[in-house]
């Protein structure tokens, strides 16, 4: 019989594995945009449902790993350090708004989607020494907002189809 810690530690595992998947897909995606960094935040999926199903310390541990992983994968250490700001920001962030704001995971995503390019300008800023780089943050406010709406829609409606099965781990 398998303990419950055990399954827990499975299912983190899974929850790491699809970040880093989510990570890679959108690694595979050319960036299209006009404004650099821009990205969809897939990965988002993973840390958001973590959050919901197991608590801030699990979705930490998954967001840590995802980042890590991802980082040496796909990236630099310039991005792990920019992924390390923006996702542990917009963690921070998004447990806030659950436990008191009030929010669905479509608002709790979607100040996930905001906060992360909040922390990754001004890491950027302070990387670059120049605070100008703060002119992008109105462009990507916007595209937070529109893929932190998709990535709730897609949380919400997993959530719903899995609530049941999760809750029994």
């Amino acid at each position: 019989m398998q303990s419950k810690i055990g399954r827990k530690v499975a299912v983190l595992g899974l929850c790491s594995a699809g970040a880093i998947l989510l990570g890679y897909v959108e690694s595979l995606i050319p960036v299209l945009f006009f404004v650099p960094g821009m990205k969809l935040g897939l990965a988002n999926l993973a840390i958001v449902l973590t959050l919901y199903f197991f608590g801030l310390g699990s979705a930490a541990v998954v967001q840590l790993v995802r980042i890590v992983v991802v980082g040496f994968l796909f990236g630099n250490l310039f991005s792990i350090a920019f992924s390390l700001a923006g996702g542990f920001f917009s963690l921070a962030v998004m447990c806030l708004a659950k436990r008191y704001g009030g929010f669905t995971v479509y608002g709790v995503s979607v100040a996930g989607g905001v906060s992360h390019n909040i922390g990754q300008i001004f890491v950027a800023a302070f990387l670059v020494e120049n605070v100008k780089i703060v002119y992008y943050l109105p462009v990507l406010l916007l595209s937070g907002l529109v893929t932190g709406l998709l990535i709730g829609l897609v949380s919400d409606e997993t959530m719903r189809r899995l609530g049941a099965v999760v809750r029994k781990i």
